[in-house]
């Protein structure tokens, strides 16, 4: 006699066990017979030149988790645009929370400067002291190649 957590287990050693059989049957039956173009990397069609492991810009992936973050948000509108006229008020409000949030949360990443490609390079706050060794360095150079 079995409790439901028994039963429970046993669904998943039953299923763990269909899963790998499936894949070492298919190990043992495919065919292995690797040539230069199965093995190359294959991008959209295109030719794969130099190093797969290039550098890629930082804002790609800022880019991606943003779009990420707020469709997954945006989501949540179309089951609640569904059924609306049956929640009333209070999830009209709700809504209207979850709104603001969103919102606020796209004022912060706009604000940030981070929906922008370009971003200026930051400007370093100087001391008058390390300007004024500056500009005497500058005037200096400046004798120099006189």
């Amino acid at each position: 006699m079995l409790t439901e957590f028994g039963r429970v287990f046993i669904f998943f050693i039953v299923g763990a066990i269909f899963v790998l059989g499936g894949l070492v049957f298919a190990w043992i039956i495919r065919p292995n017979r690797p040539y230069p173009n199965k093995l190359s990397t294959y991008e959209c069609g295109e030719e794969a030149v130099g190093s797969p492991w290039v550098k890629f810009n930082i804002r790609f992936y800022v880019t991606a988790l943003i779009f990420l973050i707020f469709d997954v948000e945006v989501v949540f509108l179309f089951p609640w645009a569904v059924v609306y006229k049956n929640l009333g008020m209070f999830a009209f409000v709700e809504m209207m929370i979850f709104l603001t949030i969103l919102i606020v949360g796209y004022a912060y990443v706009w604000g940030k400067g981070d929906l922008e490609w370009d971003k200026p390079i930051p400007e370093l706050p100087v001391s008058p002291k390390t300007q004024f060794a500056q500009q005497q360095t500058v005037s200096l150079s400046e004798e120099v190649t006189v």
